[in-house]
């Protein structure tokens, strides 16, 4: 999604979209046709399972490494295969979106400016952005971009099936390249580089690599997202920064962060803006395998858009964040902003040798209390420079 500014008619266009999904998994199959084609993901616990799934199928899109796939079939098969004591669930493919956001600050307030100047940079590790994907030729970006991947074509998306509508038509010179603009501005508040120039990230030299999964209407399906993720665990990359969400969990989407983290990458989400709320962190930050991340303002306070819930590990600034946007730089606002700030300091840590869970215990660990309930920000705010192991007495 873009800023609040001009981006009214893509939010309502968004909530619609995300609306679908989240009874899509659940209404979808059983109020179809019989002989209506679903696109679905199917898990599945056998050999035995996979062929009942295959058998089924017209169209088998995507096969996942941990025992599921993207599949397109009739409905009234599907509902056979749902019986099927080999099978583990049968999804419809929904969507989720970018989440919202408003206008960035944070660097200074969670003393990344302190580990820059101890000179940790964050240079070796890397630094996965899950979303529209990252702008190739940004002058604050060009020097940290590593490899990219595509799981949605460039150009293409919203209702219209194309970009037009979205204003970022002509941005694909690289398939991972992005149309929305959302992407970027998350990979700039992570590691833009320190150049004299437009702004710095929590990090300044972790590598970026855009893995697109998000369409230039904000929109990704279950099973491209978690394609990125599953790739960005093939890869061996550290970190892995989702800002991006639904209400509805998406069982393949959680196969995939648990394969991710068993495989070593440390895992960062968006916890959602559907505040204010008291128990509503979205997925898949509210995965068991994601740190879900809240977001806080200028004055320390809980944004007022933040989701709130006992899924909540730490809190990161993510209202008015100032970073990088396809030809330039915006102010915009949401647990999207907030998650890449986690996903930068987690880079650090990488770089300095640890491990996904050390990396996630060490954060939570030294997160500064600024007097938040554990729901609205779970062990407190962000501190780069303690996570580092820096001098950090900057409190305002």
């Amino acid at each position: 999604m873009g800023d609040k500014t001009n981006d009214t008619s893509r939010r309502n266009v968004l909530r619609v979209v995300g609306g679908a999904v989240g009874t899509a998994g659940v209404s979808g199959l059983a109020s179809a046709k019989p002989s209506d084609e679903l696109e679905v993901n199917v898990g599945f616990s056998t050999p035995a399972g996979r062929r009942a799934a295959e058998q089924a199928a017209t169209d088998v899109k995507r096969t996942f490494a941990f025992d599921a796939l993207t599949m397109t079939a009739p409905a009234e098969a599907l509902k056979g295969l749902r019986k099927n004591p080999n099978v583990r669930y049968v999804e419809e493919n929904g969507t989720m979106e970018a989440l919202a956001q408003s206008t960035p600050w944070g660097v200074d307030r969670v003393d990344a400016e302190v580990a820059h100047a101890s000179g940790e940079q964050g240079t070796g590790a890397d630094v996965a952005i899950l979303d529209s994907g990252i702008d190739s030729d940004h002058p604050d970006l060009q020097s940290n971009l590593g490899a990219g991947k595509a799981f949605v074509d460039c150009g293409t998306g919203g209702f219209t099936g194309s970009c037009a509508f979205y204003g970022n038509g002509n941005a694909c010179n690289e398939p991972w390249d992005d149309d929305n603009d959302h992407g970027t501005h998350c990979a700039g508040i992570a590691s833009a580089a320190d150049n004299s120039q437009g702004v710095v990230g929590v990090s300044t030299d972790n590598t970026l690599h855009a893995v697109k999964v998000l369409d230039c209407a904000g929109s990704g399906s279950f099973s491209d997202i978690a394609a990125g993720v599953e790739y960005t665990a093939d890869q061996g990359w550290d970190v892995g920064s989702m800002s991006l969400g639904g209400s509805s969990s998406s069982q393949v989407l959680k196969d995939a962060c648990q394969y991710a983290v068993d495989n070593g990458v440390f895992l960062v989400a968006a916890a959602g803006n559907s505040g204010p709320c008291t128990d509503c962190v979205g997925y898949p930050a509210a995965y068991d395998t994601v740190m879900a991340v809240s977001s806080t303002n200028s004055s320390d306070g809980l944004s007022e858009f933040s989701s709130q819930g006992p899924e909540i590990e730490i809190a990161a600034p993510g209202s008015n964040i100032n970073s990088t946007v396809p030809g330039g730089y915006a102010e915009k606002s949401g647990t999207s902003m907030a998650c890449p700030h986690v996903a930068g300091a987690a880079g650090q840590l990488a770089a300095d040798g640890y491990t996904n869970t050390e990396i996630r215990s060490r954060l939570k660990n030294t997160a500064e209390d600024i007097g938040l309930a554990e729901n609205e920000s779970g062990a407190g705010l962000l501190d780069a420079a303690a996570a580092l192991g820096l001098d950090s007495s900057d409190s305002t």
